[in-house]
């Protein structure tokens, strides 16, 4: 068998999907037989992981390779809270001395320190590796921080992306993306994967009980990071206009890496008088996670743009119809399989699913089973790891051909 290492700035929780993908993945690698690690800074958002450095350590099941993020000097200008992992001279110097122990390298991120360090050290010293863009090289990513990112781009990642032996993308969609930045290396379309989480009976119950909600008030949940992207400050002007017609309660469960962010939502949730239909779970995982996805009567996700949308497949597993927009890369799927409903970023076309859904059970839970199903069939992390596997093996050693 051969030796694989995954790159990625940070495997905190409170990332949310890269951090679930990268753990799931080498999870599964490791269970079919692969010597599958990962190498990443002990950011954990606005601190950092209480970790040890530089030695392999098991975190959540997986063995990985911690380094210290940079903090700047106080009297120095900050790279920001979101940011400052992207450099580590430690992490560094390690790369150089270890990488040629691996067979190949699996980088799970771009415009970043170390996956971009970790390619140009590969490429001086002959490694392969991919790459997952993981939804940046979409036209609305692109458009954030758009002078920095092509300058980076001009000066090395668009060489980098060159470079791979492959880009893993997860949809069509995506892969399109790429070609459209002029890479024309080898693109792999293999979707991601999600756990099922393990059934809780009584989870309806349990959710309205926590949180004071009365029986007969429909649940709408949405579960991602706080962040601009993800559009909650639209998904909560579209609730005030349902307000005076419709009975529910939004969970909004996740943390704010940008600073204020948190503090604004809350301030826009008093200011359209909805403090009593709307939670702030703060961040969720393990039974926690599990509660919510499975108590909850419907997800949505208005978000301007997701590659794959661990969150979503996570709500589908736990059979709740989705709400999203086309800029989800997995949103033809959603539609092909009626296991939600598809609706343009706009208020009046967000407002009509969310009624829809609010009015009728019998669509929830038809639309759930249909998710349910999908999720099953194609995002299952043990057959994506079998068709990983051989991505890997030819890569290593290609097949010859004959003459």
């Amino acid at each position: 068998m051969f030796k694989v290492l995954h790159v990625i700035p940070s495997v905190s929780l409170i990332r949310g999907g890269p951090t679930q993908v990268v753990l799931n993945m080498v999870r599964s690698l490791r269970e079919a037989g692969i010597e599958a690690e990962i190498t990443a800074t002990n950011d954990d958002g606005p601190s950092v992981l209480d970790v040890p450095l530089g030695e392999p350590v098991n975190y959540e099941g997986v063995p990985v390779w911690f380094f210290p993020r940079y903090e700047a000097p106080t009297n120095h200008v900050s790279l920001g809270g979101d940011r400052s992992f992207l450099f580590s001279l430690p992490w560094t110097k390690w790369l150089w001395h270890n990488l040629r122990h691996y067979d190949i390298l699996d980088h799970h991120y771009l415009f970043s320190y170390g996956s971009t360090c970790a390619a140009q050290i590969a490429q001086r010293q002959n490694i392969p590796y991919t790459v997952r863009t993981m939804g940046q090289l979409s036209p609305w990513a692109l458009g954030q921080s758009q002078r920095k990112k092509q300058l980076y781009a001009w000066l090395l990642e668009r060489s980098n992306l060159n470079h791979a032996a492959a880009i893993h993308c997860t949809s069509s969609g995506e892969a399109e993306d790429v070609r459209n930045f002029g890479v024309t290396r080898p693109t792999v379309i293999l979707p991601l994967g999600v756990e099922p989480p393990p059934p809780l009976p009584d989870a309806q119950d349990q959710l309205r009980h926590r949180y004071s909600i009365p029986p007969d008030t429909p649940i709408i949940l949405f579960l991602s990071r706080l962040h601009y992207k993800k559009r909650p400050e639209l998904l909560l002007e579209t609730l005030k206009t349902l307000q005076p017609d419709y009975n529910f309660h939004l969970l909004l469960a996740g943390t704010a890496t940008e600073e204020g962010y948190l503090e604004k939502l809350q301030h826009l949730t008093h200011q359209l008088g909805l403090q009593q239909q709307v939670t702030f779970t703060g961040f969720v995982s393990g039974d926690d996670k599990a509660l919510v996805l499975q108590g909850s009567d419907f997800f949505v996700l208005p978000s301007y743009a997701e590659n794959f949308a661990i969150a979503v497949a996570e709500a589908m597993a736990a059979s709740l119809p989705v709400i999203v927009t086309p800029n989800i890369q997995i949103a033809p799927d959603i539609a092909a399989t009626e296991a939600g409903i598809v609706v343009q970023g706009e208020q009046g076309e967000l407002a009509a699913a969310i009624a829809q859904l609010l009015s009728s059970p019998q669509q929830r839970h038809k639309m759930g089973e249909n998710g349910k199903k999908l999720v099953r069939s194609c995002y299952s992390w043990q057959a994506i790891v079998q068709q990983l596997i051989p991505i890997y093996q030819n890569i290593i050693a290609p097949p010859k051909l004959s003459l």
